[in-house]
């Protein structure tokens, strides 16, 4: 009789012991995107390993809400679309915007032309008509106006446009000229009225626009393409006096202007500038950066102090690709090579040139989205969303690499390992998700993490180096082994309700 009731305890133990193990088994969907092959592929199966590294979410610590995470309209991607079948456009557009593609939800456009427009042009061509009476949209209508009502057509949850100008119309600047030249004082209250047009020509044809930046690029480009100069007061000046003025009056008040809209290295100069005293940043929603500064460096201090400095303010990338290249076309393996590419190793001073070492495409995406994301930036937004072979087409011959390459005259599309990188973020972290703690042991591996508005949490973590990792991912009191590749981005999803 005593050895029946000692099995029993036993079986109840036992029984006991599998059921807290089952518990404690954190429930989890994994997506991968490797040198490998892997393309936003599910991974359901985990080689065993030695599992020796942690990573452990801390949910009740929280930062910055996510406002999106996205890609840009230009005119070089509208008119490849336009020339593509019917068929690869709906594809293209489903990838980006619709609910099994990449779901962006925060996007750019320029506003008349920019170094990716086929031409130069301007909304307000005629000298002189400080009312803007003849203004008009006409370039926009038959290819960068219909990729965005597209877009929005496929997008279940929508999406915002911040517009930027490259430069007000000539005819308001010093040089008269679109490359360079400053805006005249005696046309800020013109290129004020300016943006309002611009935002009721566009709501009439059914798009909202969500933000603004005053000028693209501010301390120029070295005089290549449209251009417009401001320094910190200067532009600080005219969103103080003028451009805010005149959207509130017009009744926009609502519009989200972020000043600068350059690289990050120039942040705390500009932020010292904008929220140097109510008055100046009243009209101020946040803040737009670029990160051409380094091809691997995201000024982690830098967007620490932008931050600091006005907490409640936005804080964007609206502009990162890689430029200054060419494509490589259906070519998997150069957008993971270690030394694809470069920008600015062959010009940058000495001083410099440890900012721009040569890099894989991937890398730089995945390494400066997390480290955004780790240091307060709010919202990521790629430039050109669609390229062709050459890298353009764009009427300075500015080649560059988009996610996504096409052959307009084969009509044939190239979904680059950058997409699915793009992917591994704007699908699984949504707006006003916020980004939540991570512990990690392994500082080797990059992480960042966000709870989703859907209680949902998104893990997305890149492993840079040639070696597979293995790790145990926390929550709470509940902990699952994973694995990630070599060289791979890894997006996991833990659910609103884990069993």
């Amino acid at each position: 009789m005593k050895t029946v009731k000692y099995s029993l305890c036993l079986l109840l133990v036992f029984t006991i012991m599998s059921c807290t193990k089952k518990q404690d088994i954190l429930v989890v969907e994994v997506y991968e995107t490797s040198a490998s092959g892997n393309q936003l592929t599910k991974i359901t199966e985990f080689p065993k390993g030695e599992t020796v590294d942690t990573i452990h979410l801390l949910p009740e610590k929280t930062f910055q809400k996510i406002t999106g995470i996205g890609g840009s309209f230009t005119e070089s991607s509208a008119s490849l679309l336009k020339r593509l079948s019917k068929e690869n456009r709906d594809k293209i557009i489903e990838a980006y915007f619709g609910k099994t593609g990449a779901r962006y939800s925060l996007t750019r456009t320029h506003i008349a032309s920019c170094d990716f427009s086929l031409t130069s042009y301007t909304y307000a061509p005629d000298e002189g008509d400080v009312e803007l009476t003849n203004f008009s949209i006409d370039e926009d209508r038959d290819d960068l106006i219909p990729m965005i009502k597209d877009a929005l057509a496929v997008s279940k949850d929508g999406f915002n446009i911040v517009a930027s100008p490259w430069t007000a119309p000539p005819w308001m600047k010093d040089n008269k000229a679109y490359v360079g030249g400053k805006l005249l004082p005696e046309y800020y209250e013109s290129f004020a009225l300016y943006f309002s047009k611009y935002i009721d020509a566009y709501k009439a044809e059914g798009i909202d626009i969500w933000g603004l930046t005053p000028v693209n690029e501010p301390h120029g480009n070295g005089n290549n393409w449209e251009s417009m100069h401001f320094s910190p007061e200067e532009e600080t000046d005219f969103v103080q006096n003028h451009l805010g003025p005149k959207l509130e009056a017009d009744g926009k008040g609502a519009i989200n202007i972020l000043g600068y809209d350059q690289n990050r290295g120039g942040l705390r100069e500009w932020v010292d500038v904008m929220y140097k005293d109510e008055a100046a940043s009243k009209y101020y929603a946040g803040t737009a950066i670029h990160w051409y500064e380094s091809t691997y460096d995201y000024f982690p201090e830098d967007l620490q102090y932008a931050h600091n400095k006005s907490p409640n303010k936005y804080l964007i990338e609206t502009e990162g690709c890689v430029d200054s290249e060419i494509p490589k076309w259906r070519d998997d393996e150069w957008y993971w090579s270690k030394e694809a590419t470069d920008w600015g190793w062959d010009w940058a001073s000495d001083k410099d040139k440890h900012l721009h070492p040569k890099y894989a495409p991937v890398n730089r995406y995945a390494r400066d989205i997390i480290g955004c994301l780790n240091n307060w930036v709010d919202g990521w937004i790629d430039w050109n969303m669609v390229l062709d072979k050459q890298g353009g087409p764009n009427w300075f011959e500015n080649w560059c690499v988009a996610p996504v390459i096409v052959d307009p005259d084969n009509d044939e599309v190239y979904f680059t390992p950058i997409f699915y990188t793009m992917a591994h973020f704007s699908r699984y972290i949504r707006p006003n998700a916020m980004i939540i703690g991570v512990q990690k042991t392994d500082d080797s591996l990059m992480v960042t993490a966000a709870k989703n508005p859907d209680g949902s949490i998104a893990v997305v973590l890149f492993n840079e180096g040639n070696t597979a990792k293995n790790f145990s991912l926390t929550l709470d009191k509940k902990t699952i082994n994973i694995r990630v590749n070599e060289q791979a981005i890894q997006t996991i999803i833990i659910p609103t309700k884990t069993k």
